[in-house]
């Protein structure tokens, strides 16, 4: 048995705690809504604790699930983050998907601290964390990530270190790139056949199972179809998944036309009122549109 923290129970983080408290771990966990740790608790058999420092006293792992850059650095940082509770040696895994930026900030305030900081941003959504098949990408130093992988994978179906501290990052914004056009090509797709007087179910089910087949066309055209955008992963979210791709394209000198445009059209779908739609919404703006 292990001693882990988990911090951040959103609809990813509470179902991954769970895993790794049902794997035999012994899971103490913090979120900013006290009562969200206290009923996670009282489900699963694990503790809350007040503080991520509080959480993160005499774990040897440390993992976050949490909003965005600055909600990172406030569970980790300070009298009462994370980091001023860990022991040295212990190892902090961080599955948020926030910039390289505060990444690599972090792993170098994990260091002064004498221990180990891995980036782990997850895809796969709330259905991928409650069944424990996330794909999990890393990066960091190779000894923290070989000991924190066998833990990971409580929750995931791919667990791979990418490179150094901020490389997994990277990879999850190259993740959201391919997402974002293929949910636009898909949405585009079904708006088509429903003008033609197309049976969108037929079609579907004849194009996806030759090169135009992808995860979002098996998993999200059905609720497309039928209008229903409560499947996970937001609009909000998404915003700002992108808006950290392309600022780190401006730094890298990538182009990325296509995601910039799709960025724009994830701006209307929030101007419909979309904003906690999940990111299959996109469908909704060109039936806006007539």
């Amino acid at each position: 048995m292990t001693k882990i923290a988990f911090l951040g129970l959103g609809v990813m983080g509470h179902p991954m705690a769970g895993h790794l408290q049902a794997a035999g771990h012994e899971v103490s966990v913090y979120n900013r809504t006290t009562a969200k740790a206290e009923s996670w608790a009282k489900e699963h058999g694990g503790s809350f604790a007040a503080t991520p420092r509080a959480a993160a006293e005499g774990a040897e792992f440390v993992m976050s699930c949490v909003g965005n850059d600055d909600d990172l650095r406030a569970v980790c940082l300070g009298p009462d983050g994370a980091f001023a509770g860990m022991a040295s040696g212990s190892v902090f895994v961080d599955h948020t998907t926030v910039s390289a930026q505060v990444t690599r900030e972090l792993y170098a305030a994990a260091a002064q601290a004498g221990i180990a900081f891995v980036d782990a941003p997850i895809s796969g959504g709330q259905a991928g964390a409650e069944n424990g098949v996330l794909s999990v990408m890393c990066g960091g130093d190779e000894a923290p990530y070989a000991r924190a992988e066998p833990v990971i994978g409580a929750y995931a179906r791919i667990c791979r270190r990418i490179g150094d501290s901020g490389a997994g990052q990277m990879t999850k914004m190259c993740n959201q790139i391919a997402i974002a056009g293929l949910v636009q090509g898909l949405s585009e797709a079904l708006h088509f056949a429903e003008k033609a007087g197309l049976d969108g179910r037929a079609v579907v089910e004849v194009i996806s199972q030759g090169a135009a087949g992808s995860w979002q066309m098996a998993n999200r055209s059905e609720t497309m179809l039928d209008d229903h955008f409560e499947h996970g992963f937001a609009v909000d979210w998404m915003r700002k998944d992108l808006g950290i791709c392309l600022d780190t394209a401006n730094e890298t000198g990538a182009s990325l036309p296509v995601t910039a445009l799709v960025d724009q059209f994830y701006k209307d779908v929030q101007k419909l009122g979309g904003g906690r739609w999940d990111t299959s919404s996109l469908i909704k703006r060109l039936r806006a549109m007539g």
